[in-house]
């Protein structure tokens, strides 16, 4: 069970402001308030320590951004967070008219432009949670004054990309990005608009917002994304797309554009659970619920967003507890709950971590399983840094994918394997866990949602296009990388870029002195066509072939 990766997919965790040495960035943007007679900065007393509150729930890299030329924004992204507490307004958003663009085209066939993505890095570890802020914007769009002499970015999903080494502090990665036009017609102006959001933060919530508006037909060209220390996303996105420079019409689509999306926005719990409906179409419960009271909690293991993972008892039988933060309730977390439980009500395996119970009793919801002292692949390989042997990475890799057959042999999908979510026991038995986006497949048709954890995330989900079980099998392509070379996937990329890169072909780089065998075997898994893709039973035959050639190799070696 992992819960260390779902904050959202290019926000770091919130930092508290700190200074550049003895430079505060914070009095300089007071003091432009003030020479600007802003109202609130000089009738209100107390507005500076309301300034200093704001800028320590965002973290560092958003008083980097601020533009010092027009450092009311900061008030109005301070309005807007405070209006994102109310669950009945969420998500606000705000909608302005920043300029007119002029472009032209020179009848060039290609146009090359590129993202230019600023990071600061924090000391955390390169997992999917450290993905530090996203500032993305084309590069033409920098600088105001200029004339721009190519069209914009259709969108962030229409981007092949070539990405450069990272520098060490202060990084700046560049992507550089080609288009081809064909027919175009000179364009004299574009009017360009800045559309702020605030709701609660969550996994993907990029994702969505960005979907959202390429939906719309607007242009993405700059997207700013801040997490808070209280758990509100502050997301502000420079688009162009809308034909006009008034705002009326671009602000009632969005409201409709919002209203018809699936899910919740809020966060807010329903007056009658999903939980307590989901249940109520259910057989009898049986025993597998668990009477909370019987629970004893003990350490806090690991925390995320939405749920935080304890040590605990069970009649005298260390388990694991995964309970949701009732202060982040809401519908779809509830459905997502009750989904997993029906999963793992139905499953029972030797590589599959094995479910207790559950307590389905609002507002403390919570799934309890076996305790698996080993922890996860992931923390093996990266965190205590072990370099596996052969024979061990086969063993590893076999046992995984004897769960997932398993999975796949009772028509469930898993949808985020990764080594986070590979524990082991004491004997190092390899166990597949965390169902929370698991899904029984449709027999009517392919799913097309996007979910996952984009560093294994396969192209065909990234791309909302129908997919299958054989994206489980690319995902488990990646995990077999990361036992083959101790490296996380696209270390010198955070999330966004690395899903941007595989939807346009980017791989792993091939493994140097690793056996030939497994090296082809990546590459089927990884391919571009699922069908290509072997399945789990094919690879389990391949992998204890290998096993037993190595091991036979041994044996001969040391008699």
């Amino acid at each position: 069970m992992e819960l260390t990766e779902e904050v959202g997919e290019s926000s770091s965790p919130p930092r508290a402001l700190g200074g550049f040495g003895n430079y505060d960035i914070r009095n300089d943007i007071y003091n432009r308030l003030v020479e600007n007679e802003n109202e609130e900065a000089i009738s209100n007393p107390g507005f500076r320590d309301l300034l200093d509150a704001h800028f320590c729930r965002l973290p560092l890299s958003y008083a980097v951004d601020v533009n010092m030329d027009r450092v009311e924004d900061v008030l109005l992204h301070r309005k807007i967070l405070a209006q994102a507490k109310d669950p009945d307004k969420r998500p606000v958003f705000h909608v302005r008219f920043v300029e007119q663009i002029r472009t032209s085209v020179d009848g060039y066939d290609d146009v090359q432009q590129y993202v230019r993505i600023n990071s600061t890095s924090g000391g955390c570890d390169n997992s999917e949670h450290e993905g530090d802020t996203a500032h993305i914007s084309t590069s033409a769009s920098r600088n105001r004054d200029c004339e721009i002499d190519f069209e914009p970015c259709s969108k962030l999903g229409d981007l092949n990309l070539d990405v450069r080494k990272k520098n060490d502090e202060d990084i700046e990665e560049r992507i550089y990005l080609t288009e081809t036009y064909s027919g175009r017609q000179d364009i004299s102006h574009i009017p360009v608009h800045e559309i702020i959001f605030s709701t609660i933060d969550k996994p993907k919530l990029l994702s969505q917002l960005s979907t959202l508006l390429s939906d719309m037909g607007l242009n993405i060209r700059e997207a700013h994304v801040f997490s808070t220390t209280d758990g509100y996303s502050l997301d502000v996105f420079v688009v162009d797309g809308w034909p006009v420079e008034g705002t009326d019409g671009l602000h009632e689509a969005l409201e409709k554009a919002i209203a018809g999306t699936e899910g919740t926005w809020s966060g807010s719990s329903p007056s009658q659970s999903a939980v307590e409906k989901a249940l109520a179409a259910q057989p009898k419960l049986g025993d597998w619920e668990i009477d909370r009271r019987l629970l004893k909690i003990g350490e806090k293991i690991a925390s995320g967003s939405c749920g935080d993972l304890y040590r605990g008892t069970f009649f005298g039988l260390d388990v694991a507890v995964k309970v949701l933060k009732s202060e982040h309730l809401n519908e779809a977390l509830e459905v997502e709950f009750v989904q997993e439980v029906m999963i793992l009500r139905e499953v029972q395996h030797k590589n599959i971590v094995q479910f207790i119970g559950a307590c389905t009793k609002l507002p403390q919801l919570c799934i309890v399983t076996e305790y698996m002292p080993g922890g996860s692949l992931y923390d093996f390989l990266h965190k205590n840094h072990n370099v596996l042997g052969l024979p061990l990475l086969l063993k590893f890799a076999i046992d995984v994918c004897k769960g997932m057959e398993y999975l796949h042999n009772n028509n469930i999908i898993h949808r985020d394997l990764k080594t986070a979510n590979l524990l082991m026991d004491t004997q190092n038995v390899v166990k597949v866990a965390d169902f929370g986006v698991a899904r029984f497949q449709n027999q009517e048709g392919a799913m097309t949602a996007e979910t996952g954890t984009y560093r294994w995330m396969a192209p065909e989900v990234i791309n909302h296009q129908p997919y299958d079980q054989k994206a489980d099998v690319f995902s488990f392509a990646i995990v077999l990388w990361e036992l083959a070379t101790g490296k996380i996937p696209y270390d010198n990329m955070t999330p966004l870029q690395a899903a941007l890169g595989v939807r346009e072909g980017l791989r792993p780089m091939l493994p140097e002195n690793v056996h030939p065998r497994l090296v082809d075997l990546m590459q089927r898994c990884w391919d571009a066509v699922p069908n290509i893709r072997p399945s789990f039973t094919e690879i389990i035959v391949e992998l204890e072939d290998l096993l037993q050639g190595v091991e036979a190799s041994s044996e001969a070696d040391n008699t």
